[in-house]
């Protein structure tokens, strides 16, 4: 390391992005058993707003955020990795039990890091885009909806770079896709992705379903628990509903009578992309596939690290259209 000092985002009380502020923290040292990583990108994720707000329970300040970074290997005490190798680490209490990716080098767990061995000329930001991205995208639709060919999947929330990243892995496997927005100017931008059809969610898109014969046996709800259940009443019967991602910013629902909620012969399941889940998630062949052009990345905004503050603006603000991505360097 040609220095011993970092620039890190450090978090010491809750509040709007004004909290987070650029400081020089010492570089870490990683014990056996852990990894030092330069990072060169991390993604921004709503989880992090949410903590940044206050609402992550059992996270002490003063905290360096962060669930994912994107960098190269600095030092690996036990071996595991060589110094200059290309990793992705998401998950694991990265930015909550202990400091994360909001900074230029990051210690983590052997367990949680995965190197990319396919060579790619990918660029830091399309790379810092990937981990949760892709961890997400992948396992909601591989694992908790186990699309396979020939399924009418529903995204709902089409716009997030999740839902965006779910549309082309589904299309990849054969699916009839739809997706939604709220708005009706982003049907181009979808249907440029991959989707069959778009629905403008007004926040009772199964009203929009009249055939019963075109309801979806696969439903990715993005928005969350504010749209959860008229996406339950979007579902065939024997259909799968799968609760990802809280876009629409509310956690919990209230009163809820789960005979009444969930239609009859509907399944409701949930993904959040752990650990084992980051590790099976096919990285170098997400790669090549984004290499090709056979699979899309829509990077919405790229900041630097010491526009912290003005990234989580724009991802409060909603304005990114895609996934922010922050560089170090």
């Amino acid at each position: 390391m040609a220095t011993d000092t970092m620039k890190a985002v450090v978090i010491r009380t809750k509040g709007g992005p004004e909290v987070l502020k650029v400081e020089e923290r010492p570089v870490p040292k990683a014990e056996p058993g852990q990894v030092l990583i330069r990072v060169k990108a991390f993604g921004l994720n709503r989880s992090e707003m949410f903590t940044r707000q206050g609402h992550s329970p059992g996270v002490d300040f003063p905290r360096i955020l962060g669930i994912e970074a994107t960098g190269i290997v600095e030092h690996a005490p036990g071996g595991e990795f060589e110094k200059g190798q290309i990793v992705m680490t998401a998950m694991g209490g990265m930015g909550r039990q202990f400091d994360g990716g909001y900074a230029q080098y990051t210690v983590v767990p052997i367990n949680q890091v995965k190197a990319i061995t396919t060579p790619t000329k990918l660029g830091w930001d399309v790379l810092g885009a990937m981990p949760e991205m892709f961890n997400t995208a992948y396992g909601a639709i591989t694992k908790s909806l186990q699309v396979t060919k020939g399924d009418r999947l529903l995204i709902r929330g089409g716009t997030t770079s999740v839902g965006l990243a779910a549309l082309g892995i589904a299309k990849g496997l054969g699916a009839h896709v739809a997706t939604t927005s709220r708005r009706a100017d982003r049907e181009q931008l979808l249907r440029e992705y991959g989707a069959d059809d778009f629905f403008v969610d007004d926040g009772a898109i199964a009203a929009q379903i009249k055939d019963q014969d075109k309801k979806y046996n696969k439903v990715l709800e993005l928005v969350g628990t504010v749209s959860l259940k008229d996406s339950l009443q979007c579902a065939s019967k024997g259909g799968i509903v799968s609760q990802v991602g809280i876009v629409g910013n509310l956690w919990t629902l209230d009163n809820m009578n789960p005979m009444e909620f969930i239609p009859r012969y509907v399944h409701l399941t949930v993904f959040g992309g752990w650990i084992e889940e980051f590790m099976d998630t096919p990285f170098d062949d997400i790669i090549q596939q984004v290499e090709a052009g056979k699979l899309k990345i829509k990077v919405g905004k790229v900041f630097h690290i010491d526009q912290i503050a003005e990234a989580h603006q724009c991802m409060d603000d909603n304005l990114a259209e895609g996934k922010i991505v922050v560089l170090t360097d």
